[in-house]
């Protein structure tokens, strides 16, 4: 679907909204009415017994809660709300509707404990729960994501956050800390799980347009509707910008659907459909020597005229062997071009009001094009999905208990190639350099159990079991010079057995407080494409990579006072064993994947939602990552010479120390600036290494950013009807690294000692800076 397809579509949304009003207002409904009635009041029967024990209310979002966000349909256990025992972040679409949100970036790292870089792309972000991704420069590994209960984590562990619009979200969870129990393989840092808008809050039509620095420009609409046994939405946006920095031009189309129908009293039916198709230009990964003098790679058109500090690859000449030439990436044309396709349906059966039984199949097809550096990447990688689970909810000796059992299967088809570079360009594919073909699969059951021990006393236990199998064949292809070429093939038949037990204890102290304490654990098997990159960064065997697994504590507390003062504090401790720690070898290289076999993440996660007056907000969250290599031998290797080095109680590279985000914001409630408002917002990030010996950091820094919009409530009047804001990002032009890849530490030959960090500042193939002053500016219309 090109471009134009989806503007075609967008407009088509637009002319649909006055026939969905026509059509609901001709259907008839006495008959719906009555079994929906019927049907609510074995729901709210559900819901009382299960309010019995006063603690099953979803934990307060930082975000204020959502007003009827969220309908229970019948009894099955949510995924990521009301996850009871556990430390949950909910961030409604009030905290992000009058911003930019140009990235999910804008909606994130509004929660305790997330992290959040540029990824390989301007649209693309990393985000990490307490360090899971940090080691990794581009989209989500080691923590598992969803959409509206679909999965959008592929069976070999990864999940990009570019493949939709922030527009399109109604609230988004952020559940931290291990969590293979409950989602099985990857989950060692978590989950998020994004909730589109429903058509019962959109009813109707809604279209914005926002604009701002850079020629950024995104068109968005969304018609949604709900009956009495439907609910329907969907949404479609058309994004472009030039980027300040070079060669960063892009431009991106989304549609995102959801609809629910009930068939009949006990049996509902959901469909959901993910579609974007993206177009980037990407600049090269500097050094931090470059990133110093020419952050925004300017005047970098051609080697031939490059200005200083512009970053660069070398490709061969003939794109098989021999000589190769430098190019700068607006010479070279890097790029991506990739689309992704999501597909899935869930069917709910009620056996009876206390019984749910859930099915669901997803369909993920992810083609790439990845002329991004001397070795473009292109590749199919089709996955399919399916689960299935039973809810009851009963009593045990006269206590409320819930039990849930579920088994799942996923599967993953990689057909993936990569060539050498030749100097034509975007276009300019030369010599294969290797093929990986195979599959990845993963079967597995949970259980999940509920019980009150007392009235204020609640424990939940739960175990999940996964069989992994990865069978995967790499050729690699070699051309040395006046000889014929080489062709290697490596095998990669694994297979992993893993168990993940959890237990929490849930405690309701008083009306406004209430603590937990959990054990959980977690376990993420090899990535099939790590398997496949030796530590030179070059395609090879590196097929012994073993599964990484955690096994964690946490101990949190919530204080709610009423409305007007919400505070969560939870500290944790987590041992990892084998632990997966991705690098880059230099920018012309591979990123590679090794195995620390020991290693401890600690921190301390705290979050205030204080309203002191009426339209006054404070929302300020504070993270603090203490992890550490507690056993780690490193060798290091350079032409004949070899050195091991001891990485014992060096920090993680990768991991942001410290960071905090706090907005402080007003709107006016009354009267007839009604909807007028602003906030300033702070983010502070701590220095942080990025190579495993500790010996080069890349600098902390501040940004403030400033907002204001005008939101009125939907009343009859035409200006009710429009919302604008107007946004600065970084208002005091703060120059920053938004993203850097780990490097690898190097050997010196002649004196057998690793290189000093004089060397790593020099280093390419880590840092994107992130951006300047921006300013944009929004107008969206209600229909």
């Amino acid at each position: 679907m090109s471009k134009r397809h989806i503007l075609a579509a967008i407009g088509s949304i637009a002319c649909a909204a006055a026939s969905a009003d026509a059509q609901t207002a001709t259907k008839a409904q006495t008959t719906t009415e009555a079994r929906r009635a019927d049907l609510l009041r074995q729901r709210d029967a559900i819901d009382a017994a299960l309010r019995a024990l006063d603690q099953d209310t979803p934990p307060r979002p930082i975000a204020r809660p959502i007003e009827g966000e969220i309908v229970v349909t019948g009894s099955a256990l949510p995924l990521t709300t009301q996850v009871r025992g556990q430390t949950v972040t909910t961030i409604d679409d009030r905290m992000f509707r009058n911003t930019p949100a140009t990235t999910i970036a804008d909606i994130v790292k509004l929660s305790p404990g997330v992290a959040v870089i540029q990824g390989n792309g301007p649209r693309d972000v990393g985000v990490s729960i307490r360090g899971s991704n940090a080691r990794n420069s581009f989209g989500a590994r080691n923590i598992v994501v969803f959409e509206d209960d679909f999965p959008v984590t592929q069976p070999d562990g990864l999940a990009r956050f570019d493949l939709t619009d922030p527009h399109a979200y109604g609230a988004v969870d952020v559940v931290r800390g291990q969590s293979s129990a409950r989602y099985g393989n990857y989950a060692t840092g978590g989950a998020v799980n994004f909730r589109t808008r429903r058509g019962r809050d959109i009813d109707g039509l809604n279209i914005g347009l926002d604009g701002g620095s850079d020629r950024y420009a995104n068109l968005y609409a969304t018609i949604g509707h709900a009956g009495a046994d439907y609910d329907y939405a969907l949404f479609g946006s058309v994004v472009r910008a030039t980027g300040a920095t070079g060669h960063n031009r892009y431009e991106t189309g989304t549609l995102n659907g959801l609809v629910t129908y009930q068939l009949s009293d006990r049996d509902r039916l959901t469909g959901k459909l993910i579609y974007n198709e993206g177009e980037f230009q990407l600049s090269t990964r500097l050094s931090l020597n470059d990133y110093r003098i020419n952050p925004y790679q300017r005047g970098c058109e051609t080697i031939a005229a490059a200005a200083p500090g512009c970053g660069r690859i070398a490709v061969l000449v003939n794109g098989v062997n021999g000589a190769r030439i430098p190019q700068t990436a607006a010479e070279a044309d890097l790029a991506r071009n990739d689309r992704r396709t999501i597909a899935g349906t869930r069917y709910e059966h009620d056996f009876a009001a206390n019984t749910t039984w859930r099915t669901q199949a997803t369909f993920d097809s992810r083609v790439v094009n990845q002329p991004t550096s001397a070795t473009p990447f292109k590749g199919t990688l089709n996955s399919y999905n399916l689960s299935s689970d039973v809810t009851h909810h009963a009593t045990i000796l006269g206590r409320d208990a819930t039990g849930f059992a579920g088994i799942f299967y996923n599967y993953l088809d990689n057909q993936s190639y990569s060539f050498n570079k030749t100097p034509a360009g975007r276009n300019g594919i030369g010599a294969p350099t290797q093929t990986v073909f195979g599959d990845v699969r993963n079967l597995g059951a949970r259980a999940r159990t509920e019980l009150a021990l007392t009235g204020a006393l609640q424990l939940i236990a739960g175990v999940g079991a996964e069989r992994s199998i990865i069978d995967v064949r790499q050729t690699g292809y070699a051309y040395p010079v006046g000889r014929d070429p080489v062709l290697t093939v490596i095998p990669a038949a694994r297979r992993f057995w893993n168990v993940a037990p959890e237990a929490a204890l849930l405690w309701r102290a008083s009306e406004a407080i209430r603590l937990h304490a959990r054990f959980g654990t977690g376990y993420g098997i090899p990535q099939s494409g790590a398997l496949f990159v030796t530590a030179a960064g070059v395609p090879g065997n590196n097929v012994s990579l073993k599964t990484q697994r955690n096994r964690g504590i946490d101990v949190g507390v919530q204080w709610d006072l009423g409305d007007r003062l919400h505070i969560e504090l939870t500290g944790y401790q987590e041992w990892f064993r084998n632990e997966q720690v991705s690098q880059s070898a230099g920018a012309d290289l591979l990123a590679y994947t090794a195995n620390a076999p020991r290693s401890v993440h600690r921190g301390v996660e705290f979050g205030v939602n204080w309203m002191p007056a009426p339209g006054l907000q404070i929302d300020a969250s504070y993270s603090h990552n203490d992890q550490r290599y507690t056993e780690f031998v490193e060798r290091l290797s350079a032409g004949g010479a070899s050195a091991t080095f001891d990485r014992d109680g060096n920090r993680i590279p990768g991991v942001i120390p410290t960071f905090v985000n706090a907005r402080v914001g007003y709107d006016q409630r009354r009267g007839r600036l009604r909807g007028m408002g602003g906030f300033v917002e702070l983010g502070y990030r701590a220095r942080y290494w990025i190579d495993n010996a500790n010996l080069l950091a890349v600098p902390g820094y501040t940004l403030v950013n400033l907002n204001l919009h005008y939101d009125p409530p939907k009343e009859t009047d035409g200006w009710s009807r429009l919302g604008f804001f107007a946004s600065v990002q970084n208002l005091f032009d703060r120059t920053y690294v938004g993203s850097a890849a780990i490097l690898a530490d190097s050997l010196n030959p002649a004196t057998g000692q690793q290189n000093p960090a004089a060397v790593l500042i020099g280093t390419g193939g880590s840092i994107y800076a992130g951006a300047p002053r921006t300013v944009y500016a929004g107008v969206r219309g209600r229909f």
